[in-house]
């Protein structure tokens, strides 16, 4: 035995020995820890760029990505048909809405009760298999602990209990309970066959309603997040940071979506709306795509568009002005507008604009807000503040969010890790210091938590949240990975060839298994299964692109949730799994809709590539979590010695 060891950790030992203070219970855990290092390890799902398609978002969550049904067809194999499997997918997915579907079409419920119970409690077991029995139980829903614990677990081949097992089946659809009981083991299936979901950036803009995502997601049981530049772009808004706010409202006008604002999260905009039609005639340049241009309501989004547009640009010219570090002097645009001619210079041409109205703009100072635009930006800024639900949205960003993640040999990240064009890692200077590769990500993590938690008007915090910003669109940010944001050129300029956002280096070698397993080994990790899996650049799977980069070290797994990219893509998203038998990448088409689901008991369709099989089942004791419960298990080992030489007393009641 160590004494000397146990002396040196004696502070920690007793703090442990609160929570077992005899050698019999320090043992038990023991026992219980190393039994679950023998477990397979648990699933693993993985999704990007979901950009607020809320509906597609659901769905996946609910079919696990396709991995319910695989659970489902494995544990009726024999015993039902493909068709009945798809009517207790559409079950478990929706179980509220598919037994009001049900019952408008089964004439003996009670039988079919019966019997779908049943179905599911063998699922069930199936997807249980791999728990253990404390895990199970935390999954299953307060009140039914007891009756689904004791189904999981029954043996009804044991004749002395058949009358016994029968009897809670009829019980539960005697006392009117079954609907309620379906609920509940669906929710249970739903929990054990994904044990923690990792989304891999951007859940905002473009689509209607992240903010029901986020609402989603606050629910779910395990979950981890890796920021995008949309994310962070809303994180900005919420610390109430002028340019995030005012460039969060620009991309919900630009994509006519600004009923997340309003009715997502109660932000006022009509303060914004009035000033937009007073301020300003047509602007057909701001009209968001698909509208009818001809259209009232459509006219007023374009203008209020147009209205935070100029607030943004002048913005950013401060902003640009105030961090010369940035090196974004070619993005302050209201400073290179000759507003006499109508033209802008961009790298030495001359351009004319498309809209040469500037009613707010002094041209001698075009970054200086109008009186009006100021008490607006400030209105917005205190409604992002004072908003109850986007600030618990920030919070839980900031909660279960990060620059990166690395977890069981995959490095998350949401962008890129800025190169130079080499492959060596770029060094970018912030206020004086230089950052490149791991740092960089590190300081870019830490500046983006002083942006919200820092202290209100000091220069730590104004740099944080102007740092969030440049996250979103600054050429050397890892969220962004791009040399410029073209939101100016596109649209004030007729010269499409001019809205080219040159992608970081770190995109030209993506393809080079050298350079990513130099990324990887940077963030701590080699070997054969040690992977890197980001989004934020949609694969074009339609012209032939793979999503597997560099032999299989990178995954890209933007495949285009968003319906604006479905054309290029050619799919509906991309997603994967890990678990104990390998990885294996999801490709989805689009999802049609609920009624199709309940009524038709169709499916996303999904195609599968098992594209790395493990050579042995991976277990809990190969995982992270291993690696923890390995250490814990040495400290209460090192607890009972601790006991056994009388250096700490033992606490019997």
């Amino acid at each position: 035995m160590n004494s000397d060891l146990i002396y040196d950790n004696l502070k920690y030992l007793n703090l442990l020995a609160k929570d077992y203070p005899t050698v019999q219970r320090a043992a038990t855990e023991i026992i219980s820890l190393e039994s679950q290092l023998k477990l397979p390890k648990s699933t693993e799902m993985y999704m990007s760029d979901i950009h607020g398609e809320y509906a597609a978002f659901n769905h996946i969550l609910n079919n696990a990505s396709g991995v319910i049904r695989e659970k489902i067809d494995v544990a009726l194999a024999g015993i039902t048909t493909p068709e009945e499997n798809a009517v207790y997918a559409s079950l478990i997915y929706y179980p509220i809405q598919k037994l009001d579907e049900i019952k408008n079409n089964i004439s003996n419920m009670k039988e079919w009760y019966k019997t779908t119970i049943y179905r599911l409690i063998d699922v069930c077991r199936h997807i249980a298999s791999k728990n253990n029995r404390q895990w199970v139980r935390q999954a299953i829903p307060e009140g039914y602990e007891f009756i689904i614990d004791e189904l999981l677990h029954a043996h009804f081949e044991d004749h002395n209990k058949e009358a016994y097992y029968n009897q809670f089946v009829w019980a539960i659809i005697e006392t009117n309970m079954a609907d309620e009981f379906i609920v509940a083991i669906s929710k249970v299936i739903k929990r054990l066959a994904v044990h923690k979901l990792h989304i891999v950036g951007d859940i905002f803009d473009r689509g209607e309603r992240p903010d029901k995502i986020l609402d989603k997601l606050i629910k779910h049981h395990s979950v981890d997040i890796q920021w995008g530049n949309h994310d962070v772009l809303w994180m900005c808004g919420a610390t109430g940071s002028y340019i995030g706010v005012a460039s969060v409202v620009r991309i919900c006008a630009a994509y006519n979506n600004l009923e997340v604002l309003e009715a997502g999260y109660g932000i006022n905009l009509r303060p914004l709306a009035l000033f937009a039609e007073k301020i300003y005639g047509d602007c057909p340049a701001f009209m968001p795509k698909g509208l009818n241009p001809e259209d009232e309501d459509a006219k007023l989004v374009a203008k209020i568009h147009k209205a935070i547009s100029i607030i943004m640009y002048k913005l950013q010219c401060q902003v640009i002005n105030r961090n010369p570090c940035f090196f974004m002097e070619d993005r302050a645009h209201l400073k290179r507008i000759n507003y006499q001619e109508g033209t802008i210079d961009i790298n030495g041409k001359t351009y004319t604009l498309v809209d040469k109205d500037f009613p707010t703009v002094d041209p001698k100072d075009p970054a200086k807000l109008s009186e009006e635009e100021t008490a607006l930006i400030k209105k917005l800024s205190r409604s992002f503040i004072e908003c109850e639900k986007l600030q618990e949205h920030a919070r839980f960003l900031y909660a279960k969010g990060s620059a990166y993640k690395v977890e069981n040999g995959i490095l998350m990240f949401h962008g890129a890790i800025p190169l130079n064009e080499d492959g060596s890692f770029r060094e970018v200077f912030i206020a004086g210091k230089g950052y490149k590769g791991k740092a960089l990500m590190d300081y870019c993590d830490k500046m983006a938590r002083i942006a919200y938690f820092g202290v209100e008007g000091t220069y730590e915090k104004q740099l944080g949240q102007e740092l969030l910003w440049y996250m979103w669109c600054g050429k050397n940010s890892p969220m962004f990975g791009r040399s410029n944001m073209t939101t100016f050129e596109q649209t004030f300029l007729s010269e499409p060839s001019l809205a080219v956002e040159k992608k970081d280096p770190y995109y030209d070698h993506w393809e080079d298994s050298v350079v990513a397993e130099k990324i990887l080994a940077e963030f701590g990790l080699e070997g054969p299964m040690c992977h890197i899996i980001n989004g934020h650049v949609p694969i074009k799977s339609k012209n032939g692109e793979s999503p597997i980069k560099a032999n299989g070290k990178i995954i890209v797994i933007d495949g285009g949730f968003c319906h604006a990219y479905h054309s290029r893509t050619g799919i509906a998203g991309y997603t994967m799994v890990y678990s104990s038998r390998g990885l294996s990448l999801r490709a989805h088409q689009p999802f049609e809709s609920l009624e199709k689901v309940i009524f038709e008991n169709s499916d996303i369709e999904s195609k599968v590539d098992v594209f790395e099989t493990m050579k042995k089942r991976m277990l809990v004791e190969d995982t992270d979590r291993g690696k923890f419960v390995k250490s814990v298990i040495d400290d209460l080992k090192l607890l009972i010695q601790a006991y056994q030489l009388g250096i700490i007393k033992e606490h019997k009641n």
